[in-house]
This record gives C-alpha cells, sequence and structure tokens, in this order.
C-alpha cells in the first residue's frame, strides 16, 4: 500500500488522490476541519498553512488546508455555504496567526475561538479584503471619469 493510500485509509476515504502543482489534494466527502486535523495529528503531519478564497459572485469562500507528511504537501479543500468554519487551533496551535489573519482578511469566523483586537487594521471591521477594496477603488474612480 503506497502511502497515500495508507493516509486515504486513516481517513476512511475511498476518493483517489488529485496532484496538482506539486499538491496532493484529497476530497473528503462528509469529513468536517476538526476530524482532518485529529486525523493529521495522528498521522504525525505538520501544519503548513490555510489558503483562503473568495469565490466569484455570491459564491462564498473556500479554505484550503495544507498538512505536509514525510515531504509531501497534502491539502483538503472546504467550501464554505456561509462565512464559518470551526477552529482546529486548539488542535493545531500552528494555525493561531493564519486563523487570525483569514478573519481580519475575509471577515471569516472560527468558530470556538476567541479573537483578540484587530492587528492590521485596529478598529476597522474584520473582512475588508483586497476584492472589496479594489471593487470599491474602481466604482469611485469610474464616478470621477463621469464628472
Amino acid at each position: 500500500m503506497s502511502p497515500l493510500e495508507n493516509i486515504s485509509e486513516k481517513l476512511g476515504t475511498t476518493e483517489p488522490w488529485v496532484e496538482k502543482g506539486g499538491v496532493h489534494w484529497l476530497p473528503l466527502g462528509a469529513m468536517n476541519v476538526r476530524e482532518l486535523a485529529t486525523a493529521m495529528n495522528g498521522l504525525h503531519a505538520r501544519f503548513v498553512t490555510i489558503t483562503a478564497y473568495q469565490l466569484p459572485k455570491e459564491e462564498g469562500f473556500r479554505l484550503e488546508y495544507h498538512w505536509d507528511l514525510d515531504g509531501q504537501l497534502l491539502g483538503f479543500s472546504f467550501p464554505l455555504a456561509d462565512k464559518s468554519i470551526e477552529s482546529i487551533y486548539d488542535l493545531c496551535e500552528a494555525v493561531d496567526w493564519i486563523e487570525r489573519e483569514i478573519h481580519e482578511g475575509f471577515g471569516l469566523d472560527f468558530l470556538g475561538r476567541e479573537y483578540e483586537p484587530l492587528l492590521l487594521r485596529q478598529g476597522e471591521t474584520p473582512g475588508v479584503n483586497l476584492r472589496d477594496a479594489v471593487a470599491a477603488s474602481n466604482a469611485v474612480a469610474a464616478s470621477k471619469e463621469k464628472k
């Protein structure tokens, strides 16, 4: 059995791994992020980061959790129907900084954790991400051109 097949077995899935851009991706079906973190801890995998995407139109967000296991980068994607997902901070302290950054930049809530005051923009509302800032800037520029 290959190492990736071994991981699939431990995660309880028969879905095939897909390699893209040096990352091995595995669809998890109904597994939630806390179950994934528990399983990755059990495999002695190292948490790497979370990548957040605001999807086009009103499709919501997607979070991609990246883990390293024996030099192989593993990726797991979680689409968000609303603006929240369970925190794994209590299971993996390494996520502290990136969960806070995503909370501040995208306004996503990591349920089950408390947040310190905003680090990047004290006093501002979380979630003023780049896409919103660019859209607002473009709207202002367009209104000035019409005058």
